[in-house]
This record gives C-alpha cells, sequence and structure tokens, in this order.
C-alpha cells in the first residue's frame, strides 16, 4: 500500500524532539535534525519512519531496515546499522506506542463520520438534557431526558444515550454504540456498537418456567477505560457492575451483571465473565477465558488464552487451562497428553501407524 488514505503521515518532526517527547535518549547528537513522519514494522520500514525492536531475533530484518530511527534497549543498539539513529529507551515498546500516538492522534479514538463541529441537525436530543461546551453530537444520535455529557465529548452517528446517564469530558462515544443505566468517567472510549448497561442475564425457576429477575442496578465505568466494538456489559442486579479507571476491554467482551473490574486490567477479545465475579487491579486475560460468576481473581493475575476459571485465583499468578490451574502445572500435563497421544500412535516395535 504506496499511500495510507485513513491516516495521513504527520508534517514532521526531528529526532531530537521526538526523542525527548518520549523521554529517552538519542544515541548520536549527529542525527538529531533528521526528520521523521510515521511509524512501521522493521520490514517495510523506509526513510521518514521509526520502528522499534525488542529482541535479537530482529537481526535480519535489520540488515535491509531502511528506517530513519529505531528504538531499542541500550543492550540491543550493537545489532542497530550504523547509518540507522538509534533512541535509547528502557521500554522500547511503550516509546514506540507514544510515537504512534504522537503522529497519528486521530487514530487513537474512534474515526469521526461526519464533520460536525457542534450538534447535527438530524440528532435527537431531550430539552432536559444537559451538554457542557464542547460536545459535538453527530448524525441521528439520541440523547434521552435528563442525560448530561461533559465538555470536549463527542458522540457517534447513531449511538444511543439512555435518560439519566452522565458522561464525563473527553470522551468519545463511537457510532451505533448504547449506553443506558451507566455513569461514565472523564477520557472513556466506547468504540462502534458496544452496549453498555442493558439487562444482565438474570432468571428464576418457577413452575410455569423462567421468571424474570428486575435487573435495577447500574454501570459505573472510571476513567480513561477503553471498550471495544461489539462488548456488551450488563447492568447490575441491585447493585453496580464497575469497571475500574485505566482498563483496557478488547471487543466482543461479555461482561455480567454486578462484575467487578479492578484498575488497569487487560481483557482480550470474546472473554466471558459471568456475573459477580470480582476481577483485582493488573489482571490480564487471554483471549476466549470464561470466567465462572461469584469467583475472585486477585490482583496482578495473568490467564491464558481459552482457559476456564472455575475457581478463586490467588495474586500475582499466572494461570493456564480449563478448569483453571497454575500455568506451569498446566503446560505439564498438555506436555504429558502429547508424550501419550504419540505413543498410542505408534506399533509395536516404534513404527508409526496409520
Amino acid at each position: 500500500m504506496e499511500q495510507n488514505v485513513f491516516f495521513l503521515p504527520h508534517e514532521g518532526l526531528k529526532l531530537a524532539e521526538l526523542a525527548e517527547f518520549l523521554g529517552a535518549e538519542l544515541a548520536n547528537s549527529d542525527y538529531a535534525d533528521v526528520i521523521v513522519r510515521s511509524v512501521a514494522p522493521i520490514s517495510r520500514a523506509r526513510a521518514g519512519d521509526v520502528c522499534y525492536i525488542l529482541s535479537r531475533r530482529s537481526r535480519d530484518e535489520l540488515a535491509t531496515c531502511e528506517a530513519s530511527a529505531v528504538i531499542c534497549d541500550k543492550a540491543l543498539a550493537d545489532l542497530v546499522p550504523p547509518h540507522i539513529p538509534v533512541i535509547l529507551s528502557s521500554n522500547p515498546h511503550a516509546a514506540f506506542a507514544m510515537a504512534g500516538g504522537l503522529f497519528y492522534p486521530a487514530a487513537l479514538r474512534p474515526v469521526v463520520f461526519s464533520g460536525e463541529s457542534e450538534i447535527a441537525p438530524s440528532a435527537v436530543i431531550d430539552p432536559s438534557a444537559k451538554l457542557e461546551k464542547g460536545v459535538i453530537v453527530e448524525p441521528l444520535a439520541v440523547i434521552g431526558a435528563h442525560a448530561e455529557i461533559g465538555e470536549g465529548t463527542r458522540i457517534g452517528a447513531h449511538s444511543i444515550i439512555g435518560p439519566n446517564v452522565k458522561i464525563g469530558r473527553d470522551c468519545s462515544i463511537a457510532a451505533g454504540a448504547s449506553i443506558l443505566c451507566a455513569l461514565l468517567g472523564n477520557g472513556v472510549i466506547i468504540h462502534n456498537g458496544a452496549r453498555i448497561g442493558q439487562d444482565g442475564f438474570g432468571y428464576a425457576p418457577g413452575p410455569r418456567g423462567m421468571i424474570k429477575i428486575v435487573q435495577i442496578g447500574r454501570v459505573i465505568i472510571q476513567d480513561n477505560v477503553e471498550i471495544g466494538a461489539n462488548t456488551s456489559i450488563d447492568r447490575g442486579t441491585m447493585d453496580d457492575t464497575v469497571i475500574g479507571e485505566g482498563t483496557k476491554i478488547d471487543n466482543q467482551v461479555q461482561i455480567g451483571h454486578n462484575v467487578q473490574i479492578g484498575r488497569h486490567c487487560a481483557i482480550v477479545a470474546q472473554v466471558g465473565i459471568a456475573g459477580s465475579a470480582k476481577i483485582g487491579n493488573g489482571v490480564q486475560i487471554g483471549g476466549q477465558v470464561g470466567i465462572k460468576g461469584h469467583v475472585t481473581i486477585g490482583d496482578g493475575v495473568q490467564i491464558a488464552a481459552q482457559s476456564g476459571i472455575m475457581t478463586d485465583l490467588a495474586a500475582g499468578g499466572q494461570y493456564g487451562g480449563t478448569p483453571g490451574r497454575p500455568l506451569n502445572d498446566y503446560l505439564r500435563d498438555v506436555a504429558q497428553q502429547m508424550s501419550k497421544t504419540k505413543l498410542r500412535g505408534k506399533k509395536p516395535g516404534g513404527e508409526q501407524n496409520d
């Protein structure tokens, strides 16, 4: 792709300026005035691009790299060809992420579908709703009675903000999202098609079938949370569903009623968290993990993809498998099973069965 028409390159920044912004060090000041405009992977980086490396496995790609700078740890600087400037950082991954945000600030939030700078004529806003200055409402969005929206927030096309919902400042609500029975802090990003605050899944068996249990709680989303496309977060039954500050949730995640998630967690796609589970701070959950209701996950836990968590997990551990268990135990079990499978596939005398 010769030209990215969706996110155009930056007008240009000197390497010395970039290094200062990143809190990093330009290894050779002779390159201070080199101009960079974009980020790229090592494999296709060209003049004007910045890339990064995390290990010596990048040695071969660096041999043909044409980037204008490489971000890396000091221990890897010797891998970079002498003609490519080096920006030294103790955390190259984070520095590269910061560089990307600097070059492409528009890509940090959902894509804007219209050029609206105020309130679109086709938006439907209840007269009792309160919008602070600088709120942008795109075409065909609906804002319910007594809703409150903070300064600098953008409400996307066709999105629905329910009655009495409160949204903080500098938030982005993308097209087609619906937010009901919820209170959002500042700097929250909700991507396309996300569903926040609908009924939790609650029923009581009765003599004539399932009896619906009313769901009268709320969803509380704290500052700087990001929620991916088509993710669903149910409101509480009587208490609240809570998403802690700085937590990042991927696409197509299901979070049940009364779930409490701590601060700065990372939850990957297609995770399902059943009702009333409690997730600590800094927890990382891999894709397609299922978590049973009413369990407690301790701070700093890491859960491998496709695991099934049935019981409480102690803080700081790594877990995997179904049922979830310490990761080393799970990997040992997998290795043993694979070994048994190979043995069963062999004929007497060591020949392989067809």
